[in-house]
């Protein structure tokens, strides 16, 4: 069993009033804050059920990843959890809200991952979580203590703890451990493979941060264009270096540049990359500058059951 702590992350709740855009005699009418965040997500808040979340984007007109949240649905609120600071998602939200009666309150919650053997008797003995839990949903605590079994944040299976209680004693993995095996398993990060340059459809967790039935949002024509054009021309891949090579650095076949390395591990010597698709083969040796590095692999697509029964 492995404990981390995020210390990087922040949480905030949306919460507000019924929407005046939509009839409240419909089924699927939403309220303020639905409406709101489901205009500048990536993915369907709309269909989200009580104690349930999903992953989401938030993107610039030109498609590109700007920010990521996992949205948590606690009955007509929302937590919105995150990296990175608070305060200036809440002034970014108040801007763009415009008339809609949405408020954003920050949340002081610690925030830790539990993953590997052990990890449901640990939940079961120390936040008497009875009930197993499916894959993106959630159960939350008198004592505003909130457990989600989330397997994207590595690509295993893995669970949320939010909570104000201390429970750092049993932190037994660094965040830059955690980094590692993000590298290893071949999981994209906002600011490495998910940031300007870089459409979400290169990478291999799109299908779990967007929906194309939902309707508009920010930078959702060009997503949809390049979905229905066809394979977008670049992939995320794996690989192996000779030597530590910096994130940034520009990928080279010969005299051609191909792609970028986003993720560079320096202990493993295991970095990830976008690379042009015809450039794309495994065992192949590129250079970045004087150093070579072999690609191990193509980062398959996630495959998660959203419920596990």
């Amino acid at each position: 069993m492995n404990i981390v702590q995020f210390k990087g992350r922040s949480k905030i709740k949306v919460f507000g009033k019924q929407s005046k855009l939509l009839n409240p005699k419909l089924s699927n009418a939403g309220n303020d804050q639905t409406v709101f965040l489901n205009g500048i997500l990536t993915n369907d808040i709309k269909a989200l059920e009580n104690g349930s979340f999903n992953y989401n984007l938030m993107l610039n007109e030109k498609g590109y990843p700007i920010d990521d949240f996992f949205v948590y649905r606690l009955d007509d609120s929302f937590i919105l959890d995150f990296e990175g600071d608070a305060q200036e998602r809440v002034d970014r939200f108040s801007k763009l809200k415009l008339s809609l009666k949405v408020f954003f309150e920050v949340l002081e919650l610690n925030h830790y991952y539990i993953f590997g053997n052990e990890a449901v008797e640990f939940l079961r003995e120390r936040l008497n979580l009875e009930t197993p839990l499916d894959n993106f949903r959630f159960s939350s605590t008198e004592n505003e203590t909130v457990v989600g079994k989330n397997p994207i944040r590595i690509g295993v299976d893995g669970y949320d703890i939010f909570t104000k209680a201390d429970l750092s004693e049993y932190v037994n993995f660094s965040e830059i451990e955690f980094e590692s095996l993000r590298i290893k398993n071949c999981v994209p990060k906002i600011g490495k493979e998910l940031k300007e340059g870089i459409i979400p459809l290169e990478t291999n967790i799109w299908k779990y941060a967007i929906s194309f039935t939902k309707g508009c949002y920010t930078g959702q024509e060009v997503i949809a264009r390049i979905r229905y054009r066809g394979k977008p021309p670049r992939s995320m891949v794996k690989f192996k270096m000779s030597d530590y090579i910096p994130e940034g650095s520009t990928i080279f076949s010969e005299d051609k540049k191909v792609g970028i390395i986003t993720s560079s591990d320096r202990d493993s010597l295991e970095s990830i990359g976008i690379v042009l698709n015809s450039y794309i083969n495994v065992d192949r040796i590129y250079n970045c500058g004087e150093k070579e590095l072999k690609l191990m692999c193509q980062c398959r697509e996630l495959e998660i059951e959203k419920a596990e029964g």
